[in-house]
């Protein structure tokens, strides 16, 4: 049957959520334009029975009020249908979306664990900590160098600490003693002037007076 009707290889592609979702409003908007509709028939009804009194044309009009009131009815039903289906399918799409964003990240993360497995497989561990065990040796004897740099000739090898501290102990106490005694020996010297003469020039009083 195929080889003499042929048969199409191509099959017609399923609707996806988005069409039906487009396809739900649709119908929902033609539903609306019907009730928008069937309320002015409504309104009309009502105006003229207003102006009717109690009778067989009043009731002819209401007969048809009423069918008109349950086709609105029957619509409002269909259009509350059609927007739970509407709010389902939107849902459902929301879903979708979010696990196909989960499942890039998913997939963008292997992707960066496959490529630092590759960059760390570069890495040595022990090649890095051979590089930190020669900075240390190194800086080990830079500090060595100073030090060695650094050394006073003119100190002994070896010092007493007591016989330091004795020694800065006799400084303190001869510091003042000394100072106080070159302060009186600074007192002690004669002036190179004075204002009379020495004692041993000076005239007597009796003196004085048989020399007169």
């Amino acid at each position: 049957m195929n080889r003499i009707f042929g048969s199409s290889s191509s099959k017609t592609p399923k609707p996806s959520l988005q069409d039906a979702i487009a396809s739900t409003d649709a119908r929902m908007s033609s539903i609306e334009v019907k009730i928008r509709k069937l309320d002015g028939e409504l309104a009309r009804y009502k105006e003229q029975m207003s102006k009717l009194r109690n009778g067989p044309g009043k009731n002819a009009i209401q007969q048809r009020a009423l069918r008109t009131l349950k086709q609105k009815r029957m619509y409002e039903g269909q259009l509350e249908q059609l927007t739970q289906q509407t709010f389902n399918m939107e849902s459902a799409a929301l879903t979708t979306e979010n696990l196909r964003n989960t499942m890039a990240t998913v997939d963008a993360m292997k992707i960066a664990n496959k490529e630092m497995r590759k960059q760390y497989g570069k890495i040595d561990i022990d090649k890095i900590e051979n590089v930190q065990f020669e900075m240390e040796d190194l800086i080990e004897q830079a500090n060595e160098i100073q030090e060695s740099l650094g050394r006073s000739y003119a100190v002994p090898d070896e010092l007493d600490e007591a016989d330091l501290e004795a020694e800065l102990d006799a400084l303190a106490l001869e510091g003042p003693e000394e100072e106080e005694s070159s302060y009186l020996a600074d007192l002690s010297k004669a002036p190179d002037f004075v204002d009379e003469a020495p004692v041993e020039f000076a005239e007597t009083p009796k003196e004085a007076v048989k020399a007169t």
